[in-house]
């Protein structure tokens, strides 16, 4: 009885709602469709399944999620959404089901927010903890780890991974991999540093921080070429976690970092 829709709402039978879940004016809740409480369905939003959302998910006007892929190579396979918790989708935001090409799943993780007008295609895998200002997009197939914020009007090309704890600045165009605690900028997207301003407000201490900057220092103005520089670093900046995630991260790169 704590589940309230709207007479003008269409909800399929095959539906699934979680207790506490409101459904707004003329919104739309496909089959396959799955929401755990508490969620908010406001006006005119379309969600399509196979689709699952956790906990306290919260969709604006006019947000579509779960849609078919914008893949020509999509012949209709059972693909999926798979979103977790306390994520919220402003206006006009639109995420899209994987390909069989692809794993089958986009995956969103929890505590995201995307304004209005963001897009996540096919196969996206994004972590938890990220905010993707308006229109911020994602080609099919792009990675984004935690703590990621993307700019508005910024675009990642397929493929592409984005580290954690990464900024990505307004109006970029990213074609590489973006560089984990780093600040990536420009068309074509070029590192301006370490995220410092960002770092610290998600609680890094300054001797993590200063760690950072010198791994940056040693790989980007030391002269030593990307083996050389990772050598450096492994061998002068023991004991910092973030350092060996910068430098996996940077060899396991199949498409080349920004610089």
């Amino acid at each position: 009885m704590s589940i309230q829709v709207h007479p003008t709402a269409i909800v399929s039978p095959r539906a699934e709602l979680g207790e506490g879940t409101t459904v707004g004016p003329y919104a739309v809740v496909g089959d396959g469709v799955t929401l755990g409480p508490d969620c908010a369905v406001e006006a005119h939003v379309v969600l399509q399944g196979p689709m699952t959302a956790g906990r306290g998910c919260r969709f604006h006007p006019f947000a579509s999620l779960g849609s078919e892929p914008q893949d020509l190579k999509y012949r209709g396979e059972p693909t999926e959404l798979v979103i977790g918790d306390d994520n919220t989708f402003r206006e006009f935001v639109t995420v899209n089901r994987g390909t069989a090409g692809g794993g089958g799943v986009t995956r969103i993780g929890s505590n995201n927010l995307f304004m209005a007008y963001a897009h996540v295609a096919h196969d996206c895998q994004v972590g938890s903890g990220t905010v993707f200002n308006n229109a911020a997009m994602l080609a099919g197939h792009v990675t984004v780890e935690d703590f990621v914020t993307i700019g508005g009007f910024s675009g990642v090309h397929q493929f592409c991974r984005v580290g954690r704890y990464a900024f990505i600045g307004g109006a970029s165009v990213v074609t590489q991999d973006a560089l984990p605690f780093v600040k990536s900028v420009g068309n074509r997207a070029s590192a301006y540093g370490i995220n410092t301003v960002g770092l610290e407000r998600k609680g890094f201490s300054p001797e993590r921080i200063a760690a950072l900057k010198r791994a940056y220092r040693i790989l980007f103005q030391s002269g030593l070429n990307t083996t050389q520089a990772l050598e450096k670093i492994e061998s002068e900046i023991k004991g910092y976690e973030d350092v060996d995630y910068l430098v996996a991260f940077i060899r396991s790169s199949e498409r080349g970092v920004i610089k």
